[in-house]
């Protein structure tokens, strides 16, 4: 906390990351620290390369200092000495080795706040297999889907029986449609699964949901709110990594979604309840398919959604009315609330 009114608090940005969303989590960073304000907060940059090294960067780059995290501080391996006292850090990993709940439990170690779901919702987050046995559990709409681990056989006939076709097929622990195909017959059916297992020894089969595309951001740790859904209008097959990071064409995001007052009541309603099912804290994106007959689909929650200029989260609290500089002012006191 602060000495006094005029100490800054030093606000640690993690980035990078040994995940396939890298380069992802590296625009995000960029973003957030163009938008944080400077009179309140002085960033700290540390940047996780592709191997897990640990860089004490200055220009978003891996070639600063290496460092580890020791207690509330980041110590220079070269200079142990050289020690830099961390009060809130914002991990802006996507996927493994920082959305699962590994770097969230190092910070808990270390005594230093952070934004963003603990330990316990963030695994629950990242892993779609748990996150949607527990939302069924919890009575939430979902699709039907079904879990294969790679010793498993995958009987082609069977899953269509029970999922009908087309099919997605993804790894369960990834993010930012990565690893992800849809599949309209038996060879893109086993291609999809060769390409989701290069990602994960655990693959997720689900049901194709015909339905509109509709996002909820919410925000708050015991009594969090929702934003007002956006749509994403996708003009591709699917919403996969290329139309969300490198097609300028491939999807477009409406906010406000053009839905009715019950349904934007319905989808926030759903977005809150799926929040605190899954225990998260801070933030989260939830996604949904809305079919023709109005009914709602909960597809997934996002822990720490993307921060990069197309990325919806922080646009549907613009459009809210939370500006972008506001938005991480307030993720950063909700990490320091609880």
């Amino acid at each position: 906390m602060r000495k006094n009114n005029m100490d800054k608090l030093n606000f640690a940005i993690i980035f990078g990351g040994q995940s396939a969303e890298h380069e992802v989590s590296i625009k995000s960073a960029k973003n957030i620290f163009e938008a944080l304000d400077k009179e309140k907060y002085d960033p700290i940059l540390i940047g996780i390369d592709k191997n897990g090294d640990w860089y004490r960067s200055h220009d978003f780059s891996f070639s600063g200092n290496k460092v580890v995290l020791v207690k509330n501080e980041i110590v220079d391996l070269s200079d142990p000495e050289k020690r830099e006292k961390i009060d809130v850090v914002f991990p802006v990993l996507h996927g493994p080795f920082g959305e699962d709940g590994t770097v969230q439990g190092l910070l808990k170690l270390a005594n230093v706040p952070f934004v963003g779901a603990g330990v316990l919702g963030s695994a629950v987050g990242m892993d779609k297999d748990v996150m949607k046995r527990l939302l069924r559990d919890g009575g939430l709409p979902i699709g039907k889907f079904l879990v294969f681990r790679k010793s498993e056989k995958l009987d082609f006939d069977g899953i269509v029986k029970e999922l009908g076709l087309p099919l997605f097929i993804k790894p369960a622990n990834l993010g930012s449609s990565v690893g992800i195909s849809k599949a309209r017959n038996e060879e893109e059916f086993l291609a999809g699964a060769e390409e989701a297992f290069k990602h994960d020894r655990k693959i997720i089969i689900e049901e194709f949901v015909k339905g509109r595309e509709i996002e909820v951001a919410v925000l708050g740790n015991d009594d969090p709110i929702a934003s007002i859904p956006g749509e994403i209008v996708v003009h591709d097959d699917f919403y996969a990594y290329e139309t969300k990071y490198l097609d300028e064409n491939g999807a477009t995001l409406e906010i406000p979604a053009k839905l009715s007052d019950d349904q934007i009541k319905k989808a926030q309603e759903l977005a809150v309840k799926t929040f605190k099912i899954l225990e998260c804290e801070g933030l989260g994106r939830v996604d949904f398919f809305l079919k023709e007959n109005g009914e709602f689909f909960v597809n997934e929650i996002n822990t720490l959604p993307g921060f990069t200029s197309s990325s919806m989260y922080p646009k549907l609290w613009e459009n809210s009315g939370i500006k972008y500089n506001e938005l991480i002012d307030r993720l950063i006191q909700l990490a320091l609330e609880k």
